[in-house]
């Protein structure tokens, strides 16, 4: 699978799951570690989780290895390593705090909205 069908998959399991203000960022310029950062916003800690349980189940049907899934405890963040992607899911107070599409800025941001 290619980074592009990837990324489409990766928006198409969070909009299922109503995730809001989803961004993409290209990061193949500023990192070696990975291609692409998706960052997206869940209501609640319940939302969040079904988010990454969503983004990890779609990716394991395709046959793509998840790296790790972090945060599932608390539900403020989480975080789905794919490897060529990173997947943050955030509440919005704890997005707007860590601001990571700024921390990213190097290369814009491209919004992705709900079908």
């Amino acid at each position: 699978m290619d980074i592009t069908q990837l990324e489409q998959l990766v928006v198409s399991a969070l909009e299922d799951i109503k995730a809001k203000d989803i961004q993409v960022i290209d990061t193949t310029r500023i990192s070696a570690l990975f291609e692409r950062v998706v960052i997206a916003s869940g209501d609640s800690n319940r939302q969040t989780r079904a988010l990454a349980r969503s983004v990890a189940d779609k990716a394991r049907e395709a046959g793509i290895q998840i790296i790790g899934i972090e945060g599932e405890g608390s539900g403020e963040w989480v975080l789905v390593d794919l490897g060529a992607i990173v997947v943050h899911i955030m509440q919005p107070a704890v997005r707007s705090y860590y601001n990571l599409e700024e921390l990213w800025a190097a290369t814009p941001a491209r919004p992705r909205r709900a079908a």
